[in-house]
């Protein structure tokens, strides 16, 4: 909870002091990652410095202080490698579905999640890291091509990222579904936002996730055929949520809102030689 409150801080104050902005950012991004994108949709210019400078400042101030106070103090990022494939992501729904096929893989208890263990578990975190990159390559293209900002961009383009990057991650635990309503919030406080739809996707998939935590979560931990189904809703949901969010941030940014068709280079007027009427005397 803390950590949506950094993100839904950051971004609403982005408008009044963008320093704020990316120093909640940071301050956020130290504990859970996901919040340094909340500074993915400033605009361009001036605004985007100064954020950016401010969480990168912030950020370096908080780090050293962290490293001088505690020993040690980031070594359960490098855990994060060993890390398998947990139950409730998109790979572990396709594991589950494997395993009622025959798969002889199981979950159990490890990295303070319920996750699969089994042969081809490795392949399948490889392809949900393949997918986290060509998601950020998405947005860094989404970030170049981008032409028109309004007040709700960032925060659509906040929810896209976070959306994107919790589908193709190799975990998804219902504090994610927090994150996500969190940002929705967000996005519906501004009459521009493109994204109401979406927040109606993550709402019924914040539903699901309610069904299947912790009423039928020994159901997805077996992988019967009711938690299969169930973690199939869910996640499909989701998935659907993030494509709709991108596509329709992308539309609204990066091409013309009266046309639908991608803005015309900005040239120069030709000149006008000035228009006499002639009279007869």
């Amino acid at each position: 909870m803390q950590v949506t409150a950094f993100a839904v801080i950051s971004l609403l104050t982005l408008s009044r002091s963008p320093r704020a902005c990316g120093a909640f950012a940071a301050i956020g991004a130290l504990v859970k990652v996901w919040p340094a994108l909340a500074l993915i949709g400033t605009p361009t210019g001036r605004t985007t410095r100064r954020a950016w400078t401010s969480a990168a400042v912030t950020g370096a101030a908080l780090l050293t202080l962290l490293t001088a106070l505690f020993r040690n103090p980031f070594d359960f990022l490098l855990q994060q490698g060993g890390r398998g494939v947990q139950i409730e992501s998109l790979g572990g729904t396709a594991l589950a579905f494997a395993r009622r096929a025959g798969w002889p893989g199981r979950a159990r208890y490890q990295f303070g999640a319920m996750e699969f263990a089994g042969p081809h578990v490795r392949a399948v975190a490889a392809v949900s890291l393949g997918l986290t990159v060509a998601a950020f390559g998405l947005l860094l293209l989404w970030r170049l091509r981008a032409r028109r900002w309004t007040p709700a961009t960032p925060y659509d383009a906040a929810l896209a990222a976070v959306l994107l990057f919790t589908v193709t991650s190799r975990v998804i635990s219902p504090q994610y579904m927090v994150w996500l309503i969190g940002l929705a919030a967000v996005c519906l406080t501004s009459r521009h936002t493109t994204q109401r739809p979406v927040a109606l996707l993550v709402l019924a998939a914040s539903a699901a996730s309610t069904v299947a935590y912790p009423a039928y979560y020994g159901e997805v931990i077996n992988s019967t055929w009711t938690g299969c189904l169930l973690m199939l809703l869910r996640n499909g949901l989701l998935a659907t949520a993030a494509g709709l969010s991108f596509v329709r941030l992308w539309r609204a940014t990066t091409k013309d809102p009266e046309s639908g068709t991608p803005r015309p280079e900005l040239r120069p007027d030709p000149v006008r030689l000035p228009h006499k009427t002639l009279t007869a005397s």
